[in-house]
């Protein structure tokens, strides 16, 4: 529930940076989809102080971290707009600051653990390498398929395809587990999917407005385009130079 917060900071932070527009459909969406989760996830639990601070406080982080990596990724000026570069640059710095966290907690365990540093069996020790080498794989096609996303449309975007992915999680957990569904969780259910689809149909509406003729400084500006006709000018000039060189020859 405290979760559900996530998209409100990144809502927050995209409009103090100015990345996104303050209208009142963006405001609706989020509310839905906020109030929605919040509605879809109630149920009678434990509060915990330390725990509500601690979610709070990684939703408000994760709403800087967002936010700022949509405008490192979309300024040109930077030449970050490949998800490759992006992660070349950003992953050592993410794994600097997880070791520290890893030693203090997992370090010690795992050098003691009898499946990796103290095996005796070689097929389990090939098992988890296999594991975690394939936990690898996913974890990278995960973070290059965010950072493609946030490229090419929005963090808030993004937040909102992760809400999507954890109203399928409940499903299936209540699918799967046996989970009891209220009355008021179904309504949240239905709030949410309505808040997504509404996302959805104005990315929609907004893509089909941008694909109209644009001004000269708009097209410019697109950093691909911007590349494509820098290469394509030498190669003119070129083609230009040789057809006046045959008329020469030609008047000659």
């Amino acid at each position: 529930m405290t979760k559900s917060s996530a998209v409100l900071f990144i809502l927050i932070f995209s409009l103090i940076f100015k990345l996104e527009e303050l209208r009142a459909a963006l405001v609706l969406v989020v509310l839905l989809i906020a109030g929605g989760l919040f509605m879809f996830t109630y149920k009678s639990t434990q509060f915990n102080v330390e725990g509500f601070a601690l979610v709070l406080g990684a939703s408000f982080i994760g709403g800087i971290r967002w936010t700022l990596t949509q405008m490192l990724l979309q300024k040109a000026e930077l030449g970050l707009q490949n998800p490759i570069d992006t992660m070349f640059h950003l992953q050592p710095l993410m794994f600097l600051g997880l070791f520290p966290l890893f030693a203090i907690f997992e370090g010690l365990h795992l050098s003691t653990s009898e499946k990796i540093f103290r095996f005796q069996d070689t097929g389990l020790l090939l098992r988890v390498l296999g594991s975690l080498f394939l936990g690898g794989i996913l974890a990278f096609g995960l973070g290059f398929s965010e950072f493609l996303l946030v490229s090419r449309t929005s963090s808030l975007t993004l937040s909102i395809a992760g809400i999507f992915k954890e109203v399928c999680t409940l499903l299936l957990a209540a699918h799967l587990l046996g989970d009891q569904i209220s009355l008021l969780n179904w309504l949240g259910f239905a709030l949410c999917l309505s808040g997504i689809s509404l996302h959805v149909a104005l990315k929609a509406l907004h893509s089909r407005g941008d694909g109209g003729p644009k001004p000269s400084k708009g097209l410019g500006s697109h950093p691909d385009l911007e590349l494509l006709l820098r290469s394509g000018q030498p190669e003119e000039d070129d083609n230009e130079e040789e057809e006046a060189y045959f008329v020469a020859q030609g008047q000659q």
